[in-house]
């Protein structure tokens, strides 16, 4: 089995461009101009489409005991039409005390949801952008 959402050869100017709404275009800037600070990794855009990609920093490979294996990034954000969520892979186990500094968002299994970046405090967001590098690093040492 392989991944649907794979590596593409997608501009990002296109896809950030591509946002229509204003603020939304600027909270998604400032997220790629932040991840990539953080993170030291040029942005790929992972996904089949601009309306459904992921703008995505570096990549680990992993492999499950079940035995299958692939890529994937380490971080990463998606402009969706709820929200922004970003793919904060290591999970959320060791971010309580960031998360409940952060301001206004809401969580699923490895994705943080925000729906504009004036509902959280941006210091807090980039401690969590930095533990996530920090842990995938340890985890999948390059």
């Amino acid at each position: 089995m392989t991944n649907k959402t794979v590596p593409t050869d997608l501009k990002i100017g296109d896809y950030i461009s591509s946002i229509t709404n204003s603020q939304r275009r600027e909270d998604c800037q400032w997220l790629l101009e932040t991840m990539q600070d953080i993170s030291g990794y040029e942005p790929t855009l992972w996904g089949a489409s601009l309306k459904s990609a992921i703008v995505g920093f570096g990549t680990y490979h992993y492999k499950y005991e079940s035995g299958r294996e692939g890529d994937f990034m380490r971080l990463g954000f998606a402009n969706r039409a709820q929200n922004i969520s970003l793919y904060i892979i290591p999970g959320y186990e060791s971010l309580g005390d960031e998360l409940s500094r952060l301001g206004k968002h809401k969580t699923g299994k490895s994705c943080l949801y925000i729906k504009r970046l004036s509902d959280v405090d941006r210091d807090v967001l980039k401690d969590i952008i930095r533990k996530d590098v920090a842990i995938m690093a340890e985890r999948y040492p390059e």
